[in-house]
């Protein structure tokens, strides 16, 4: 009875071993090597991260991932200021920052939670709108308060929209032109080649990647 039992017990132990390296097989080694293969055959960029490069080839960083253009932040100052001869992201208001990523904390990512009428918030975009006037408004463009944009004062749900509004882009290609000494038209163009539209025409809204659109910039004033 005993050696039944020992030999019962070895046999469902054999079996269980087996089912663990068998699917360990299959599942962690044969699943994720397939999968890999077709991501980097049919969408070889998205399977790589998405990387955007500069002219010299240069990884400059993810289009599927905001990020911000600020100035080094001085000394005691709470919040670095804007570098105004870069297009501007969304706010993203909510997210911190750590010794690794000093502009974005992708572990904090997330919305303010903050509902529509809470004073904080409005306080936000108040500031928000102020700032976006002064910031592109230029000696030869004035920017009206009506004509911003919401997505320049408000963040998106993840705070790490790469995207903006094409209103948004065009209410800075002023201030970007002055600061850069460009022509309003040569920067114009620029956002309207990474103008992207709705999807088949009718999902989603046009937008326009500030990573990409900044890099062309770039490359245009390095010439």
């Amino acid at each position: 009875m005993t050696n039944t039992s020992v030999s019962s017990t070895a046999r469902v132990l054999g079996a269980g071993l087996r089912a663990l390296l068998a699917l360990t097989l299959v599942c962690g080694v044969i699943y994720p090597l397939a999968v890999t293969g077709v991501a980097r055959t049919l969408f070889r960029d998205r399977a790589d991260g998405s990387e955007t490069k500069d002219a010299s080839g240069q990884v400059v960083g993810s289009s599927l991932i905001g990020q911000r253009y600020d100035l080094p932040p001085e000394k005691g100052e709470e919040s670095p200021a804007p570098d105004l001869r870069w297009f501007q992201p969304r706010p993203s208001h909510g997210l911190g920052t750590n010794s690794v990523n000093t502009r974005y904390a992708l572990i904090l990512s997330g919305a303010t939670n903050r509902s529509g009428d809470n004073e904080e918030l409005i306080g936000w975009v108040r500031d928000a709108k102020a700032a976006v006037v002064k910031d592109n408004s230029t000696a030869t463009y004035e920017v009206r308060p009506s004509a911003v944009p919401p997505d320049a004062v408000t963040s998106s749900g993840s705070g790490l929209d790469p995207h903006i509004s094409p209103a948004y882009a065009a209410l800075q290609v002023h201030r970007v032109a002055e600061r850069n000494g460009l022509g309003v038209r040569q920067v114009e163009r620029l956002v309207e080649d990474h103008t992207t539209g709705r999807l088949l025409g009718f999902m989603g809204e046009p937008r326009v990647n500030v990573l990409e659109l900044n890099t062309a910039l770039r490359d245009v004033i390095r010439g």
